[in-house]
């Protein structure tokens, strides 16, 4: 459709609109230029891994040698590496729906079976210990949690997370705890580390965070996995053997992330912010759709089922009718929902919340 000039306003986009911050960007380029782009370890360069050691211990209050740190391709790439290195054939994993929507295939690609737990929007899209508990056979070897979560914009508190993890403990079951938007956070929201909790925890949680979406560099494709040390080898292992290593200059760029002034991450997070704020503001006068205030990502999802569309015919009319592309909420496991993204600029989301108005105004 944009190809034959049509205007289309795109509220589906995954990633942030902006730029990689400059100083970011000079980094690699400068690694380029003193000719940094031949093969490096390959769970990353040494200084790499011990910036990211430190930025879990400062910011999260997690202590890991760099040795368990693995850089990869994207958090993406480091959660299928945490998945190959744990799972075995009919290994179960629970995922609280709706979820990322690789989630469940990663699983799959790893010989397990994925086990969706549905959720709900009067507990914040969050699964429950009790939810836990009753999704868990003596197959389940992992809980996926994602704080705060794409596409539900939710975040767990302190208090949920220690009640989940107690759960796992008890049945010596792994957490692979997805990070990646740690730092969009809104209303004074805190992020919690699961690892950090309680000792306890420690040994079982695998934590993976990434450089794609606080610091605008999804192209650049940088992750990475914070593993126990029981594991830690394997998920090495695994990359060495599939990947190698992330591309040498790239990682010079996320040193600098890490390593630099973090005021770009602020400022993203604070226009972000007051995109939501807009959001919120016009949708909450529409009729026929429900949402949460999201308190972090750069998400909101809309239950719709008050339309009788499923999500699937609501995203396509909505294309069709009036322009304005949204993600079906069923590829994230969820029927009843769409995902709006506002990862976009102002004039554009005005211009996608009035056409999405005259849209439901006409169901």
């Amino acid at each position: 459709m944009k190809a034959k000039g049509i205007d289309i306003i795109n509220l589906a986009s995954g990633e942030p609109d902006f730029d990689t911050p400059e100083f970011i960007k000079a980094a690699a380029m400068g690694s380029l230029d003193a000719g940094f782009t031949k093969y490096t370890p390959s769970s990353g360069i040494p200084e790499l891994r011990e910036a990211v050691a430190d930025k879990l211990k400062a910011d999260n209050g997690l202590a890991y040698e760099p040795a368990q740190i693995t850089v990869s391709c994207g958090a993406k790439h480091a959660c299928l590496n945490v998945l190959l290195a744990t799972l075995e054939p009919g290994d179960e994993v629970i995922i609280p729906a709706p979820y990322w929507l690789s989630y469940p295939e990663m699983v799959k690609i790893a010989d397990g079976e994925p086990v969706i737990v549905p959720t709900r929007m009067e507990n914040g899209f969050k699964i429950t210990p009790e939810d836990f508990a009753e999704a868990m056979t003596p197959k389940t070897r992992m809980i996926i949690l994602n704080s705060p979560g794409n596409p539900t914009g939710s975040v767990y508190a302190r208090e949920e997370l220690e009640a989940l993890a107690r759960v796992a403990i008890e049945e010596d079951i792994l957490i692979l705890s997805d990070e990646i938007y740690e730092k969009i956070l809104f209303d004074e929201q805190k992020h919690w580390s699961v690892a950090s909790l309680d000792a306890a925890f420690y040994p079982l949680t695998f934590t993976v965070n990434g450089f794609s979406k606080a610091y605008a560099m999804t192209g650049w494709r940088l992750g990475y996995v914070a593993s126990p040390s029981w594991a830690a080898g394997a998920v090495e292992a695994i990359q060495s053997h599939s990947t190698s290593n992330v591309t040498s200059f790239a990682q010079k760029g996320a040193l600098a992330a890490y390593r630099g002034p973090q005021d770009c991450v602020r400022a993203m997070t604070q226009e972000y912010a007051r995109r939501r704020d807009y959001l919120v503001t016009e949708l909450s006068s529409f009729s026929k759709i429900h949402f949460l205030r999201p308190q972090g990502t750069f998400y909101l999802l809309l239950e719709i089922g008050e339309t009788r569309l499923s999500s699937t015919q609501f995203a396509e009319r909505l294309l069709e009718e009036e322009k304005v592309m949204i993600i079906p909420g069923i590829a994230f496991g969820d029927d009843r929902t769409v995902r709006l993204s506002y990862a976009t600029d102002m004039e554009s989301l005005q211009r996608g919340v009035e056409r999405l108005g005259g849209f439901l105004k006409r169901l």
